[in-house]
């Protein structure tokens, strides 16, 4: 070779890695997958001067050869599915070689997609060395690639697997911080609500869109511990819906929750494990992964979704969908919580109605005593005596067995109302307080009355039935809450409080801002309920306290405008009296 085959040489191979210099900072500014596929696609057909072009990557569920970009190629030319081995793209994926092809229809290995293409130069894409697809370029010119147009493509071929590389590992990044941004979204807007029902329907249609999935359902564990019973789900059919409970010990999901880690299924409508193959199919579904619900290291349900094509969930997705289980599984205890907090109210509020029933019933059975006592002795005193054969002397007879046997219901009914004795314990009356303020909150925030609590904090136990002091304070709160139907402030305040000459006692002071009560009414606020003339509720609330505080030997106070709200003040004596 002279001296001026040399130039030539070293000028061409200068040009060479000067346009692959160039191509190499185009294909490096981006860092979306497509966008930069794209790319070393348009640059690879550009540097050797082909006709059109192709990046063909292996599906990592399918193992199937498919084009993700193209260039000259017509649109149907994507859907084209090769097996690795099959066509000269096959054999260059299965082999890792490249391989240059002057004119395709002598090789039986090419399999067509434009009619025009005479020659063709595919080299591998090889990734942390393996082979994850293949670079492909084709002309409209027999023998239109050299050996140097391989050598560039090559060259170009270890910059493009670079790039899909670091774009690839920025998707899985991006992918990671967009699951962790929407499972933070996901679980304030799970949090948010307290109905069980309304919180398994949150929790699937979020789960659906955080995996970007076909369907998602949510099973959970029955009271026998036997079944899985589907209780929410989120894109399903009827089909779906309607398939009976699932085994814990004989089913696929029941393994989620007999071992309590996740499982995948690559496709259901295949799969031996899967119960119910037929619905799977009607319904579309195909890759399945599936994460227990844990609470307090307890399974208690599953949840699941599925997609609509192959699809192999990554351990980062499996990981994200089990942290989603976990605040759901914690979203639901809540909701179950409230709702038994729900139905102990419904049984206080029952509990006070009969705690009324039964002094209303005192007072009626009272107010008939002392008039059928009158009416005993008038009937003895009048010592009705007719002759015998007289009918009059059986009606006498009568007259005076009924009247012995209306003051043995009275009796009875007094006996049966009278107020028990109270059990006397040291009580914590701030504790107290503020379990009756955890069981009436939902109560005060629906009316819109805040609760304020200014507790003294080393405030000292008394002698007391706590269930019967919470019934008292109980009922004072309540009759509170409909002094204030409009909204309003309630305060609760506790202190140790000595009158003078008195001993010290524990003051227990219960302030509203509602309507207050009339001159009349504070001056008779424990009237009895024959002789109320109150509007609305039983008019029994402060009556039945006032007799429990009057059993622990306190005292009761009212202070009250009308339109100015009510102060109540119960008072109760720290030792216990003989």
């Amino acid at each position: 070779m002279n001296a001026n085959e040399e130039l030539r040489d070293l000028q061409a191979r200068y040009e060479r890695l000067d346009l692959l210099y160039r191509v190499a900072e185009v294909i490096h500014s981006t860092l979306d997958p497509q966008e930069a596929l794209q790319l070393i696609v348009r640059e690879a057909v550009r540097l050797v001067n082909a006709s059109s072009g192709s990046a063909i990557l292996i599906n990592p569920n399918t193992q199937f050869l498919e084009i993700h970009a193209a260039h000259g190629l017509p649109d149907r030319a994507t859907e084209l599915k090769l097996r690795v081995g099959e066509g000269l793209t096959g054999w260059v994926a299965r082999t890792g070689k490249p391989a240059r092809v002057g004119q395709v229809s002598h090789d039986p290995r090419y399999v067509m997609l434009r009619p025009e293409v005479q020659s063709e130069l595919a080299v591998p894409l090889e990734v942390g060395g393996e082979v994850r697809g293949v670079l492909n370029v084709d002309s409209d010119r027999p023998d239109a690639f050299s050996a140097g147009d391989q050598q560039l493509l090559e060259a170009l071929s270890i910059q493009a697997a670079r790039v899909i590389h670091n774009t690839w590992l920025y998707e899985q990044l991006r992918r990671k911080v967009q699951l962790f941004e929407s499972l933070a979204g996901v679980s304030r807007t799970i949090n948010s609500t307290l109905n069980l029902d309304e919180a398994l329907s949150v929790i699937t249609r979020e789960a659906c869109q955080l995996m970007n999935a076909r369907m998602s359902s949510l099973m959970l564990v029955d009271d026998a511990g036997a079944h899985l019973e589907l209780r929410a789900s989120h894109g399903a059919g009827e089909a779906y819906t309607q398939k009976p409970p699932l085994s814990i010990a004989e089913s696929l999901l029941g393994m989620v929750v007999r071992r309590r880690k996740p499982i995948q299924i690559e496709n259901v409508q295949t799969s031996y494990q899967y119960q119910h193959v037929d619905i799977a199919r009607r319904e579309g579904l195909v890759s399945l992964v599936s994460v227990p619900l844990v609470f307090s290291d307890n399974a208690i349900g599953t949840l699941s979704v599925y997609t609509g094509s192959p699809y192999s969930f990554s351990n980062e997705e499996v990981r994200i969908l089990s942290a989603l289980a976990e605040l759901s599984a914690i979203a639901i205890q809540k909701a179950r919580l409230y709702e038994r907090v729900v139905d102990v109210e419904e049984q206080l509020r029952q509990n006070e109605k009969l705690s009324a029933l039964g002094l209303l019933a005192a007072e009626v059975a009272h107010e008939i005593r002392n008039p059928l006592t009158v009416m005993k002795m008038l009937y003895h005193s009048l010592d009705l005596q007719f002759a015998e054969g007289d009918p009059r002397t059986k009606d006498a007879r009568i007259l005076g067995e009924k009247i012995d046997h209306l003051n043995k219901i009275v009796e009875q009914i007094l006996a049966f109302a009278r107020t028990t004795e109270p059990a006397f314990a040291p009580v914590n009356l701030n504790h107290l307080v503020d379990e009756l303020a955890l069981l009436v909150r939902h109560k005060l925030k629906a009316q819109g009355i805040a609760l304020n609590r200014e507790l003294q904090p080393d405030l000292p136990e008394v002698p007391g039935d706590a269930p019967q002091l919470e019934q008292a304070f109980l009922n004072v709160i309540l009759n509170a809450a409909e002094a204030m139907s409009g909204g309003g402030t309630l305060t609760i305040r506790s202190s140790v409080v000595r009158a003078p000459g008195e001993p010290e006692a524990l003051l227990m002071e219960f302030t509203d801002t509602g309507s207050g009560m009339s001159p009349e009414q504070t001056r008779k606020p424990f009237t009895p309920v024959l002789a109320s003339r109150k509007a609305r509720g039983t008019g029994l609330g402060l009556a039945i306290v006032n007799r429990i505080i009057e059993t622990h030997h306190g005292s009761l106070t009212i202070q009250s405008r009308l339109g100015e709200g009510t102060a109540l003040q119960i008072r109760l004596p720290l030792t216990a009296r003989a």
